[in-house]
């Protein structure tokens, strides 16, 4: 199965101004996907997808490919991934390199753990699902709000957090990873679609860098588990 790896990078951003390129833990921060993309098994066509020069440079220094720049209209605030994804997987086909699968990684999601993409390759390929995403668990503990808030579950038999399970847990969509097979970017133009899997990571992967905060967040993050005893990058 041949895997397009693409990694989305804009040159602008609201929250974090140049945050793609801002140093993180002693490196720029999409130099850690990248290079996490480079290190999994089987490996993967790992192309970057930009509109900024200064990225291209960081992304090509980390190992990455970055066969073109992404135009101009599909680098706005409101451009969805999936049309990023579909031109980078038409870029594909054009140099004779068309994949079966993409997996889209998000740059401001630095934090996975050694083994995480290579896991969720396997998962992929184990299960024959057309679409796998990855979560994070989380207690139930959820309301939605209205005239008359609802909870996500019954508040007559509230479970203990030691006491949830699999089943009675909640997955949160981290943003981080997605592994989908191409033909559900051709014919529904969406990440998620056909037989779809959840590929559950740990909770330290759920960092999604959007604030100041965040970025503080991953740095401590990455810092702790680059320096634990027996960490690979």
């Amino acid at each position: 199965m041949r895997i397009l790896c693409v990694v989305p990078a804009r040159g602008g951003s609201r929250g974090v101004p140049r945050k793609n390129v801002r140093p993180v833990a002693g490196r720029p921060l999409i130099t850690w996907t990248v290079e996490q993309a480079l290190a999994a098994r089987p490996a993967m066509d790992v192309v970057v997808s930009t509109d900024d020069e200064e990225i291209v440079a960081v992304a090509r220094a980390a190992g990455a490919l970055v066969p073109f720049l992404r135009p101009a209209d599909l680098a706005r605030d409101d451009t969805p991934t999936e049309p990023v994804v579909r031109h980078a997987i038409a870029a594909a086909r054009a140099a004779d390199a068309a994949p079966d699968a993409v997996m889209l990684l998000q740059a401001t999601s630095p934090v996975r753990l050694p083994g995480t993409i290579s896991r969720a390759v396997a998962q992929f390929e184990t299960t024959g699902v057309d679409a796998l995403v990855g979560v994070v668990p989380q207690a139930p503990f959820i309301w939605t709000d209205g005239p008359e808030p609802s909870a996500a579950y019954d508040v007559t038999a509230r479970p203990r957090r030691q006491d949830l399970t699999p089943q009675t847990l909640r997955y949160r969509e981290t943003g981080s990873l997605y592994l989908t097979r191409t033909w559900v970017y051709d014919e529904l133009d969406n990440r998620i679609g056909g037989r779809v899997g959840l590929f559950v990571m740990d909770e330290l992967e759920g960092v999604d860098v959007d604030t100041e905060l965040d970025l503080a967040v991953a740095e401590q993050t990455l810092r702790s588990l680059t320096t634990a005893p027996g960490a690979t990058s």
